[in-house]
């Protein structure tokens, strides 16, 4: 409670316009910030477990919300939506070096895209999701790097070697994302491969069939 309240009003001084709104506003934060300290150092005294288990709960959704959620979505949408553009242009020319190109162009383009995404989309005023800008950079970065992971394969010149091993890399990146999805979201783990190994297959098909055209 004390961290959402600093949380409050730092970002109420920053958006005001008096300066001596802005000083009060900025008084509180520093107020609720010693608030949180001072409660977490009487808690380990007195709380009871039942609390104590309680405020762990929240601190674990907490991190959920702010890193495992954005970082989830961006590997999904690095892992699955540049499928389709890498392997259409890896059946279509046959050529590694202008697969990676075209893979790496795309997995880039994804993170930037995601990035902006999350970090315009929630300023964590009023869902409690922390940072934007926080949020953004894990999005970003795991969407890259989601869509990297069957992109470098085609740095080897031999074509059937590079395919085979991207498909590997895609059959990895999506047990991984489920199991994350198992570990942080209490999804059932047979039902999370399911999920993701159909989205997986439907995009790699697609990008097949329209690179085989």
């Amino acid at each position: 409670m004390e961290a959402d309240a600093r949380r409050f009003y730092a970002q109420a001084a920053r958006r005001a316009g008096n300066a001596a709104i802005r000083q009060l506003l900025g008084d509180l934060a520093a107020e609720e910030s010693k608030h949180e300290t001072n409660a977490g150092a009487l808690g380990d005294e007195f709380l009871s477990a039942a609390v104590l288990h309680k405020e762990r709960d929240m601190q674990r959704r907490l991190f959920v919300l702010q890193f495992v959620q954005p970082g989830l979505a961006g590997l999904m949408d690095g892992s699955v939506s540049t499928l389709a553009p890498l392997f259409a242009a890896a059946f279509a020319t046959h050529n590694t070096w202008n697969t990676f190109l075209v893979g790496l162009a795309a997995a880039i383009g994804a993170g930037i895209s995601m990035a902006f995404a999350e970090a315009l989309s929630d300023d964590g005023a009023l869902t409690g999701r922390g940072s934007p800008l926080l949020r953004g950079l894990v999005m970003g970065v795991m969407t890259t790097l989601g869509g990297l992971g069957h992109t470098l394969p085609y740095l080897i010149p031999n074509f059937q070697v590079a395919t085979t091993l991207a498909i590997a890399v895609v059959i990895v990146e999506l047990l991984t994302i489920a199991w994350v999805r198992k570990r942080y979201m209490d999804a059932p783990f047979g039902l999370a491969v399911l999920q993701v190994i159909v989205g997986g297959l439907l995009v790699f098909a697609l990008g097949i069939l329209i690179g085989s055209a």
